[in-house]
Order: structure tokens, then sequence, then C-alpha cells
């Protein structure tokens, strides 16, 4: 099911990125041969940057590419470094849970609102729902990433493995 899901992100995030460019080579062609373009695409491009980001935020917590500090954690080894590489995440785990369930309230707040977008037309809450999708999808990450750290096989970070 992970796999699957992981898969799933992978393929959505290849599709979205054609899109937009696409979207956004319209926008330039309509601008410079044509004299106009539609608002929309320009709208659209953005939008589905939004989710890409998002979901590419969960995606980069799976394959533990997100920057982080490490001068002091590479010095470390076994317990020490389980409790901090734990401390770590649980943390982060906290903010992208603030995230998810901040964002699920701003989704409700603006479906409430009935507020559009100003060229789609569409409601603003569903390009807002990329903010509790990343961030649960992050949390969820995080949890797995958290249990890895604990067993002990958690893969070290490439850098660290050319180093050390």
């Amino acid at each position: 099911m992970v796999k699957k899901f992981a898969r799933f992100e992978e393929i959505i995030l290849v599709l979205t990125l054609a899109l937009m460019v696409l979207l956004i080579f319209g926008q330039v062609i309509g601008r410079y041969v044509f004299q106009t373009a539609p608002s929309w695409t320009e709208e659209l491009a953005r939008y589905i940057h939004i989710f890409q980001v998002w979901i590419g935020a969960s995606y980069a917590v799976k394959l533990r590419q997100h920057i982080r500090v490490e001068a002091f954690i590479t010095r470390l080894h076994g317990t020490p470094r389980k409790i901090f590489e734990g401390l770590g995440v649980l943390i982060w785990f906290f903010i992208s849970l603030f995230l998810a369930v901040f964002g699920t309230s701003l989704v409700l707040a603006s479906f409430q609102h009935g507020q559009v977008t100003p060229a789609l037309q569409i409601p603003i809450w569903i390009p807002y729902l990329a903010i509790p999708i990343g961030g649960a999808g992050m949390a969820i990450r995080l949890i797995q990433q958290l249990v890895d750290i604990w067993r002990g096989d958690f893969a070290k970070p490439e850098s660290e493995e050319i180093i050390g």
C-alpha cells in the first residue's frame, strides 16, 4: 500500500509538472504571438504548483531529502543519535500536524464563506486543500521515519555515507 501511494505521488508530480509547463507555454505563446492569453491558464498553473509543493514536501520526507543541519548529529552514534534524530523528527511531526489541522480549519472556513477564485471561478477551498493534504502526508511519513529511527534501520544521508 505504501509503495503504491509513493508511486501515485510520483505520477501525480510528473503529470502536473507536464501540465503546468504546457499551461505556461500556452500563456507565453498567447501573449507574444496573439497579443492576448486567457487568464485562467496562469491561475491554474499557480494552483497546480501549490499542490506540487505540498505533495512534493510529503514525498521528500519519504526520500529523506529535506534540508537539515547535520553538523552535530553526524558526530553521534547509537542511542544518543537515535534520541536527537527522533527529537528532530518529533518536532517536525508536530509542525506538520499543526499544518494539517489548521489547514483543514482554513479549508472548512473558506468552504463556508463560498469564496471563488478570480479567473477560474472555482471554490477557493480547493486550492487551500493542498495545505492539509501536504501536512497530513508529511505527518504520516514522519511517523514512519520515527519508527525506522527507533528500529535502528534508517538509512544514513548520502553525504554522511561518503564522508564517514
